[in-house]
């Protein structure tokens, strides 16, 4: 027996009409990771959102980490992962394995997962036609006072130069669902890991994106007595981290969530992964499973 009557079935259907006419035309950016990507049952609620989001005419672009899966490879052939603020050391044996996790075996999973849902996805690197260039990221580690600043090479690890968003938009013309692995490369050919967050970001900034979705592990922004911040500033963001409320890696997410809205997106939103559904929910509710970073 249902647990839905037709008259809530119908007020559920209600109420995502007006989202469905705000977002149709519209290009949302999905950055997935975290539980999504590894609980069968929430891979499969994802999928489904993304398929439904593209039946009613409104275009996800889907980004996607892998980060558990790179350090299960590495572990498997003998090789331990070591992280600088966040960052993966990229060496080239690790950056092999990368490209064969990141663009190969997820990638390849999130495409037939859309498909079997009824989608039609096409999978990507940003190498796929130099869709993302990027250099070397320097990182600099400010010294004591009067000290030289440290320079801490990560290996492969990049930063965006250029994206090309041309094979995107035509992709999504053709009604396909670009599916992208955060892989850039350099001007020499030189492949460079990225955090997906900022390619997220980006992509949403160059797509002029109506909204940016970021999905984690936790219910979105916590204030430090643990309760969930539903709505942020971006004055609101820079308090938090000042007195240290925002910290490790919320840090990168947020950053590519006020630069993407500062480029033009409209809103973004980081959301939690572990509901079921929870695009949808963010997207064609009034509820909301998360906070929503606005101008």
């Amino acid at each position: 027996m249902t647990t839905n009557s037709p008259n809530n079935t119908a007020a559920i259907l209600m109420e995502a009409l007006p989202y469905i006419q705000k977002y149709s035309g519209k290009t949302i950016v999905v950055k997935y990771g975290g539980n999504a990507m590894t609980d069968p049952a929430l891979q499969q609620s994802f999928a489904r959102d993304i398929v439904l989001l593209k039946q009613v005419g409104i275009n996800p672009v889907v980004i996607h980490g892998g980060g558990p899966q790179i350090g299960n490879l590495l572990k498997q052939i003998g090789k331990e992962s070591h992280f600088v603020d966040g960052m993966r050391v990229t060496d080239a044996e690790t950056m092999d394995v990368v490209q064969m996790v990141l663009g190969g075996l997820v990638n390849k999973q999130i495409v037939s997962m859309i498909n079997q849902a009824g989608g039609r996805a096409i999978g990507l690197t940003g190498k796929d036609g130099n869709m993302i260039l990027a250099r070397k990221l320097v990182l600099e580690r400010k010294a004591q006072e009067n000290q030289p600043s440290e320079i801490i090479d990560l290996g492969h690890v990049g930063e965006i130069t250029n994206i090309d968003a041309s094979v995107v938009r035509m992709l999504e013309e053709d009604r396909f669902i670009p599916v992208i692995a955060p892989i850039g490369v350099g001007e020499d050919g030189t492949s460079y890991n990225i955090n997906a967050d900022i390619v997220a970001g980006k992509m949403a900034e160059v797509l002029n994106a109506e909204r940016l979705l970021l999905l984690t592990n936790t219910p979105g922004v916590l204030n430090k007595e643990g309760t969930l911040l539903e709505v942020l500033s971006q004055q609101d963001i820079q308090d938090l981290i000042a007195d240290g409320t925002i910290q490790g890696g919320m840090l990168p997410k947020l950053a590519c969530a006020t630069d993407a809205i500062a480029a033009g997106a409209k809103s973004a939103s980081i959301i939690d992964g572990r509901v079921p559904h929870a695009v949808l929910l963010e997207l064609l509710t009034d509820l909301g499973v998360g906070t929503m970073v606005t101008r």
